[in-house]
């Protein structure tokens, strides 16, 4: 009533700055009045409901008077400086948060007698909201000077906004539209005068809410989407709220988009807040382990209105360093179901990045001491980690969308393939300048202990061969071979270099692979321990016959030169590079072994084997993987074997099994015991080899160990359909288990009836299980242990103990050989004084172990 009747410039002084403050307390005391009485609320009650609803009424009454004074203003003044109504939009936006968190309240406040004031309730709810909506209607007339960098109009619009951000957690479960159009008057008033509020902004508040109100109404649109695809009946109300909802979702995430936008340089906090965004939504969204189970209409309808957000706010984050710093930190520490989102948001980092400047690129694919205490990986490297987390993604696996084709519906893929074509995709953009860390990423990812890490990289790295020039393949076969010429030992590290080598090989060009056999001759002994990871297949036939006469000359020639040596078994290492070269050409390229080069070979294996008894075997593992290497050399010749022989190793397997030795050996026997199905055994042999193998295979069909008895199904089944001898099968089947293991085999029956969720679930507590032991690692401390091989046995207490096995097993054995001597003839002059000598150094010995 009063204000037309003053002057709008003296506002401030003669009327808000002394009645707003009265006005406030006014209404926070009617507030605690108000929950004070709610406790003697009852139906039989009238006088607290009619002091309850008196209360209620003048809080109408103050929010209309207040609107009143906020529509004056708006009427009166064409732009409006905020110096001049100073205490109006501040006293007014407490009182509408107040009144906002009454009802919000209210169940708890009214307790279960809500109904008895719900009227008055809405009422004062009304009021406010229109209330709210003059106030904004009021600060969108502000007028501020851009030139002016600090004053308390910046102030009071800083304040003013972020008292709209309080409001809007409030009323966010309360109204979605009246939250989302608080929402958009808060982005719309940080751009109109972002040049003068931008260093005042909380910045890190603004993104934080804006993420929480994403991640909520993304929550609710999934919970609605997972309750129709339950549902069999089509309810159009759920459709309806759920459509909404996703508007809402859409709607906030365009909001932050355009936030992010205007404020990049100010978002150096919120990138935190913005990573944990991306990968909470897609630990939430399908093909995620931890995903809602929704259908794939909905799926289709979320991704299409909603997360194609996500790919802009990515793009434009993709310069911003902190953000970088975030994503490759070397300490970064995400739980079990952020590992397949961080891996999806890397693989898009690197879609992305060719478009990119070379700076850019740069930033992103080399590593760097960003502190004393921060380090940052380069992205391939962060790829290959992240990717090495997701076993349980892999092994289900999980389906993504496919990339499309020319002419070709598009075809889900597998984990594998999604990260192993986006990354050959990458490396045809890769800058030149980066090819070192290109080229040092495949090969730490190569030396991974993970063995489908580094048979990624192996994929990625053939792409490269391929992809790239004649001459930087030959480069990169010429550096692994060297790497594996350095190996100090067996180690994982060599298994995966020798795999790797095997694969380029195929792809030099025969001029190069003609320099590769001068480079390293296998004509020389030392080069054999490089040959025998060749696959022969790869040269071209002439050079194939070449390099195969001279790796089988020079091996047998290294294998006589140990038979004709004192056979000790420190020399045995040696040995078994040699014989590994030998069946590295049997296996893949017998063909160009000619008849005097065959004899050869059978020769000097077969005098092997004749130096083999079943206690080294069973304990020394130099002699084991002689044994393993024989044997299938054996069986490569099996058509034109001794007899003999045959029965010696059939014998010697028998014998071997019963004293469980370790798997590769139990694999080694496998082999050999299917080649016996395409011979034909003479009568005359056939009581001592039969029996010995229906116990073989007894004996391994009866292994517990899911990898040998796969293996044992398989060579039994190729044995049987092979044998000309069926009388034996029968005789392997000693058990009626054993005898439904094979038939379930054949039959292909015996699964586990297993549902896709009780899969999912059992994956998902695999991986946990898995990830447990290294939820601490940190990426920089994965990427240091994954150059060291593993150890073999602990040995705290005694760590020579397998050195003094062997040197003691070859006293034994010489003490042994001495014994059979005297017993075939007499002993010479010199003996005596030699043994007695020995027995001085026996005591000394002794006494070094007791002292």
């Amino acid at each position: 009533m009063f204000l037309p009747h003053m002057n709008h410039l003296t506002l401030e002084q003669t009327f808000f700055s002394q009645v707003l403050p009265k006005t406030v307390k006014l209404f926070d005391d009617m507030i605690c009045e108000l929950t004070s009485q709610a406790r003697g609320l009852s139906s039989q009650n009238l006088e607290i409901q009619t002091t309850l609803k008196n209360i209620l009424q003048m809080m109408v009454q103050l929010l209309g008077s207040l609107t009143g004074c906020v529509q004056h203003v708006c009427a009166t003044q064409e732009s409006i400086i905020l110096e001049n109504i100073q205490s109006l939009p501040s006293s007014v936006l407490h009182i509408i948060k107040s009144t906002f968190v009454h009802c919000k309240n209210s169940e708890s406040v009214y307790s279960g007698r809500l109904h008895l004031v719900s009227d008055h309730l809405q009422a004062l709810f009304k009021e406010a909201y229109s209330l709210q909506k003059q106030l904004m209607e009021l600060l969108d007339m502000v007028c501020m000077d851009p030139l002016v960098d600090e004053n308390d109009d910046i102030l009071n619009m800083v304040i003013a906004i972020h008292s709209l951000l309080d409001i809007c957690s409030v009323i966010s479960s309360m109204d979605h539209a009246f939250h989302a159009n608080t929402w958009k008057f808060i982005i719309k008033q940080s751009l109109k005068h972002q040049s003068i509020i931008k260093n005042q902004l909380k910045h890190k508040d603004i993104i934080t809410s804006l993420c929480e109100d994403i991640l909520f109404s993304f929550h609710s649109c999934l919970q609605l989407a997972e309750q129709m695809s339950q549902s069999d009946a089509q309810d159009n109300a759920d459709y309806r709220l759920f459509q909404k909802t996703l508007k809402l979702c859409r709607f906030f995430a365009n909001s932050l988009l355009h936030y992010t936008k205007e404020f990049l340089p100010f978002l150096s906090d919120s990138c935190c807040t913005l990573h944990q965004l991306y990968l909470q939504i897609h630990s939430k969204f399908p093909p995620s382990l931890y995903a809602s189970r929704i259908s794939k209409a909905h799926q289709d309808e979320i991704g299409g209105a909603f997360l194609v957000t996500l790919d802009p706010l990515i793009s434009q984050l993709l310069t911003f360093q902190p953000f970088m710093q975030v994503v490759l930190d070397s300490k970064l520490d995400l739980p079990c179901e952020l590992q397949f989102p961080q891996c999806l948001l890397l693989v898009v980092v690197m879609d992305k990045l060719p478009s990119q400047p070379e700076e850019v690129q740069t930033l992103w694919c080399t590593e760097s001491q960003v502190s004393e205490t921060i380090t940052r990986i380069s992205l391939l490297k962060a790829i290959f980690y992240s990717f090495e987390q997701c076993s349980g993604e892999l092994s289900l696996p999980v389906h993504l969308q496919g990339v499309k084709s020319k002419g070709q519906a598009e075809v889900a893929v597998t984990l594998y393939q999604h990260v192993c074509v986006h990354l050959c995709t990458f490396i045809t953009s890769f800058h030149p300048s980066l090819f070192a860390e290109l080229d040092a990423a495949l090969l730490d990812a190569v030396l991974s202990a993970n063995m489908i890490t580094s048979l990624l990289a192996m994929d990625a790295w053939c792409f490269l061969a391929r992809y790239g020039t004649a001459e930087l393949c030959a480069h990169h076969v010429t550096l692994v071979a060297q790497l594996i010429k350095s190996c100090p030992g067996e180690c994982y590290q060599l298994i995966n270099l020798s795999i790797l080598l095997k694969r380029l090989f195929f792809f030099m060009a025969p001029l190069h692979q003609l320099e590769f056999i001068q480079r390293f001759s296998p004509k020389a002994a030392e080069n054999l321990p490089l040959w025998q990871h060749i696959s022969f297949q790869a040269l071209p036939a002439e050079l194939r016959k070449q390099t195969v006469h001279d790796v089988t000359t020079v091996g047998t020639a290294e294998c006589r030169k140990w038979l004709s040596s004192s056979h000790t078994l420190g020399e045995l290492e040696s040995l078994n590079t040699v014989l590994s070269a030998l069946l590295a050409i049997c296996n893949s390229a017998g063909e160009a072994l000619d008849t005097e080069k065959q004899t050869a070979i059978m020769e000097v294996v077969s005098q092997l084997w004749a130096f083999l008894n079943i206690k080294q075997v069973a304990d020394q593992p130099y002699v084991q993987q002689t044994f393993s290497l024989l044997l299938p050399l054996l069986g490569f010749f099996i058509q034109i074997l001794d007899p003999k022989l045959i029965i010696q190793v059939v014998t010697l397997q028998t014998s071997l099994l019963k004293l469980e030795p370790p798997d590769y050996v139990r694999l080694a026997t496998l082999d050999f015991v299917s080649s016996l199905g395409k011979l034909f055994i003479p009568e005359a042999i056939q009581d001592r080899i039969l029996p010995n193998l229906s116990c073989i295979f007894t004996l391994l069909l009866a292994d517990r160990s899911w990898l040998l008895e796969q293996h044992t199904l398989e060579a039994f089944t190729q044995f049987a359909e092979g044998t000309n001898h069926e009388e034996i099968v029968p005789q392997c089947l000693s058990s009626e288990e054993t005898k439904n293991k094979v038939v379930s085999f054949l039959e292909k029956t015996g699964f586990v009836d297993e549902t896709e969720s009780a899969k999912v679930e059992r994956v998902k507590q695999e991986k946990g299980i898995f990830w447990e032991p290294f939820a601490n690692v940190t990426v920089e401390e994965a990427k240091r242990s994954s150059l060291q091989p593993y150890a073999k046995k602990a040995r705290h207490e005694f760590p020579w103990e397998e050195e003094y096995r062997s040197a003691l097993q070859t006293i034994a054995g010489a003490l042994e050989a001495t014994e059979s001597l005297l017993q075939k003839g007499p002993a010479p002059a010199w003996l005596l004084m030699e043994m007695e000598v020995l027995q001085k150094r026996m005591d000394k010995l002794k006494r070094y172990i007791v002292g």
